[in-house]
């Protein structure tokens, strides 16, 4: 397989793919006055704040196809009397019309607005956000992951767009799926009026495919509010490429007939950086996604890639079973996870990130990713026998109880673990534990986000050693089922045993929701930091409710001697 190099990258780029267009204040706008209608129908977007400067997006398609030329406008206030930036540019179909504009110059901590116009057409209105410069009492930010289009409606996000408390969002993401008309959790798409479009039903594979995917999901009228509400801080997961995506290939990609992943990849990211508010990290460079964002004196939040760059691929553990016997090879199976040379971050991301956090002053750290990376490791008889459940549980609680009969048969069934998920850093165990050292050795203040299984999580982060030195906090999911149906969990008391038995049976686990769709709140002061879960009631009708009866608060306290999780 071929492995597109960082110089290839930036040759594209230099084509203009994911380019943005720098606007330094107030300038004479040219004309945009025409007869050819131009349609902003997927909306305004704003993302990747900084104190002094953010990207504003939208998409202008004229009736006709061709180039046509886009003005912006830039305000302290909703009626746009008080202008700080004005500009023009140009956009065509080799960008897709997209538009992107890296708004500078701008003051701390503040609110503007922002519109576009082309040819006598208007966009809606944007509202976006500089973040904060020196000290800062608090920062909110709410987190999502997980929108699926055909799965269904994305009520998550309209609660996210209705708060005013908010600074931004992160989407850890999977902002959309690649999956074709009829393949994973299209199943209620007709019956609820959103089925893929009959020129884009396959599974994605083409610049145009993709193209066409983002058009869809970005004509959602609760994620365009969404976008128009708050800037977005954002990075990819898998889907927005493939499934279980690595470096240099993806869960059921086959080159005989779909070609090379290095192309499928390529034109997956060119659509991204097309479509999302995102200012590349190293200017002319789209694959590198990993960046920093301060938030005054209170947060430096680290947004990593651990899927595209450098991620090795996935181990299985159907390849540590002898298909004979049916005994696991643990042995080898430990060796593997432990695997010094086996990579999630890469080495040049390792290094960036080592390097950022060491010399960083913020009271907090904050890792923005995907995948989880507390330890969720399982006791190894359940993958064989899931029917074991309500006897392993049992078997906890005598030991928990202290009761002394216990065999040690018994105990060995239930202290007997292995990782149940190894795409997640469960199955890149080396370089979490470079994470975890590095941030006891400076003594940080260490909150992990994560995303991507659909459900809700808290961790204690711990060294092998077992010394606790940070949290992880993950959202549920916009509209991707999660392990309530995998696990066929189809009554509310099903999943609080369930939830039961995870948090019994998984030494680190805080809190788990297994069933219900949401977002994530995390509020960080000098002293401590909180996490919300906001739950709604369903994602299976046009009407729906947040379910205040499930949501949950947790916190943690700054210090060395503090960093667990608490009960708000």
């Amino acid at each position: 397989m071929k492995h597109i190099s960082r110089r290839e990258f930036v040759r594209l780029s230099a084509l203009g793919i994911g380019a943005a267009v720098v606007s330094t204040g107030l300038a004479g706008c040219g004309s945009s006055h025409g007869k050819i209608a131009v349609s902003f129908s997927n909306g305004v977007a704003s993302g990747d704040p900084l104190q002094d400067r953010v990207i504003i997006w939208t998409r202008a398609i004229p009736e006709d196809l061709a180039s046509v030329e886009v003005s912006w406008e830039v305000a302290t206030d909703r009626e746009f009397a008080n202008l700080v930036h004005t500009g023009v540019t140009q956009t065509d179909a080799s960008r897709d019309h997209t538009v992107k504009v890296d708004v500078q110059n701008l003051v701390a901590e503040t609110v503007y607005y922002y519109r576009f116009r082309a040819n006598d057409n208007t966009s809606t209105v944007g509202r976006m956000k500089t973040l904060a410069n020196g000290p800062l009492a608090s920062a909110k930010l709410a987190v999502v992951s997980c929108s699926n289009y055909p799965a269904g409606f994305f009520h998550v996000y309209r609660e996210v767009a209705k708060r005013d408390d908010l600074d931004a969002v992160l989407h850890l993401g999977d902002y959309l799926y690649e999956y074709e008309m009829g393949g994973y959790a299209t199943e209620d798409a007709v019956a609820l009026g959103r089925t893929l479009a009959a020129d884009n039903a396959g599974e994605l594979l083409t610049l145009t495919d993709y193209r066409r995917r983002y058009a869809l999901y970005r004509s959602d009228p609760d994620l365009q509010t969404l976008h128009a509400k708050l800037p977005l801080i954002a990075v990819w997961d898998d889907h927005e490429v493939k499934n279980d995506t690595w470096r240099d290939g993806a869960e059921n990609h086959t080159e005989a007939t779909e070609g090379p992943f290095s192309e499928r990849r390529m034109a997956a990211l060119q659509a991204y950086f097309e479509w999302l508010p995102i200012r590349p990290a190293v200017a002319g460079d789209n694959e590198t996604i990993y960046r920093h964002f301060r938030f005054g004196d209170l947060a430096d939040l680290y947004m990593l890639d651990t899927r595209v760059i450098a991620r090795d691929e996935q181990l299985a553990m159907a390849s540590y079973l002898d298909p004979a016997t049916g005994t696991f090879d643990a042995a080898r199976f430990a060796a593997d996870i432990a695997d010094q040379n086996r990579n999630l971050l890469g080495a040049e991301q390792m290094l960036w990130l080592q390097q950022m956090m060491t010399v960083s002053q913020g009271k907090w750290q904050v890792l923005g990713q995907q995948v989880l990376m507390g330890r969720m490791l399982i006791p190894a008889e359940m993958l064989q026998n899931p029917a074991s459940v309500a006897e392993l549980v049992a078997i906890q609680q005598r030991i928990d109880g202290g009761d002394d009969s216990v065999t040690e048969q018994e105990r060995s069934r239930v202290e007997t673990k292995i990782p149940y998920n190894l795409d997640a850093w469960d199955g890149y165990a080396y370089e979490r534990e470079v994470i975890l050292g590095l941030a006891k050795a400076l003594d940080k203040n260490l909150i992990v986000l994560a995303g991507d299984t659909h459900n809700a999580w808290a961790n204690n982060l711990k060294t092998l050693a077992g010394d606790q030195v940070g949290v992880e906090f993950a959202t549920a999911s916009v509209s991707s089922p999660g392990l309530e149906s995998y696990l066929g969990l189809d009554s509310l008391p099903a999943v609080l045993q369930s939830e039961y038995s995870f948090g019994l049976l998984i030494d680190d686990l805080a809190y788990c929701n297994l069933n219900q769709r949401g977002y994530m709140v995390l509020e960080m002061a000098q002293e401590e930091a909180r996490a919300d879960w906001h739950f709604v009631n369903t994602i299976k009708a046009p009407t729906y409710i947040e379910d205040s009866g499930r949501h949950k608060a947790l916190k943690v306290r700054s210090g060395h001697e503090y960093r667990y999780i608490e009960a708000v």
